[in-house]
């Protein structure tokens, strides 16, 4: 166990030798799942004991002993909305899988063009969606591992750009006070290039010669760009743990390609495992951030010893960006 937690360390090490702040693709791979984590501040990576986990680290689905399903919904500015849904089966000895959606929706926008600035009258919706197939295994009874193999495409009118990426995780249970210790590398994959026949131009090869073809069809080349690769490392602990009460800590530290360091703290108390309050802050240490306070509770109720439904929600401060709302409801079965 120690040496794959050692190679695991030493691998990290060799992706995140170089930074390139700003300069990746598809934001919308960070944007957090689920009411829940989110109240919690993003501090999940070492808890993900529920079907989100399928998002936050795949390996605690293996974890949660029961099969889930899960929808959540967000609304974000300029009225985006967006939406996840995740179900994860469990094989028993075997490990656990699952498969996961998640599609951010920007609304309807009007078509201009350089001849038409004020519109032509059509509409395109834009949109991202990722498409996840999870495995996760227990390889003893305190040590996880889980990997997601995802499909990921980005849409804007007739151009899009799609690829596969992979998300890693390892969740370690500790004999200490039942400490928690989690790790992640998301968004491992293939840059992201659009293509599509908006790119097609009508162009003149030289202006400067009269009566030379003047609308040879071209087309535009678009730059590839990156993933937003983060590594994240995470801990979290049960400080108080009895039949009526639970109150749990956790912290995660992130390293993103695209952004600097930072750490993101919550806590949750559950009073007789059917109500929880939540609070956290994201992005501690990160400087130009509107992102910070949340808020949330959970509702969980059990109709038969395997059979229970649970609804949560989250708020989220966003500075002057206002705020931003999360819902979700989920099956255990």
């Amino acid at each position: 166990m120690k040496k794959i937690i050692v190679l695991f360390v030493l691998f990290l090490g060799t992706i995140f030798a170089q930074t390139k702040v700003g300069s990746t693709a598809a934001p919308f791979l960070n944007i957090a799942v689920g009411p829940r984590a989110i109240g919690l501040g993003g501090a999940f990576v070492a808890t993900a004991n529920d079907v989100t986990s399928l998002y936050w680290n795949p390996a605690g689905a293996s974890r949660t002993y029961t099969n889930e399903a899960l929808f959540a919904h967000s609304s974000w500015f300029a009225d985006i909305s967006y939406n996840w849904a995740g179900a994860m089966l469990n094989l028993g000895s075997l490990g656990t899988v699952g498969l996961s959606m998640t599609y951010l929706d920007y609304g309807k926008m009007e078509v201009t063009t350089l001849r038409e600035p004020e519109g032509t009258g059509e509409m395109f919706n834009p949109s991202d969606l990722v498409l996840g197939l999870t495995y996760a295994y227990n390889l003893t009874d305190r040590f996880s591992v889980g990997g997601t193999v995802k499909y990921i495409n980005q849409k804007i009118w007739n151009t899009n750009a799609s690829t596969i990426a992979f998300d890693v995780g390892t969740l370690f249970i500790s004999d200490i006070y039942g400490l928690r210790i989690g790790a992640t590398i998301t968004n491992f994959g293939n840059d992201l290039q659009l293509d599509g026949k908006d790119l097609y131009v009508q162009y003149d090869i030289n202006n400067n010669v009269y009566g030379n073809n003047d609308q040879i069809l071209a087309k535009l080349k678009t730059d590839p760009f990156p993933l937003p690769l983060t590594f994240r490392v995470g801990i979290a602990m049960d400080v108080l743990s009895t039949d009526m009460h639970r109150f749990t800590l956790g912290v995660d530290a992130l390293h993103p390609t695209d952004n600097a360091e930072s750490l993101n703290m919550g806590a949750e108390y559950v009073f007789n495992e059917n109500i929880a309050i939540r609070g956290g802050y994201k992005n501690l240490l990160l400087n130009n951030t509107e992102e910070g306070l949340t808020l949330g509770f959970g509702l969980k109720y059990d109709f038969a010893p395997n059979l229970g439904l649970s609804i949560d929600y989250a708020y989220q401060d966003f500075g002057k960006l206002d705020y931003t709302q999360h819902f979700s409801i989920g099956v255990r079965f």
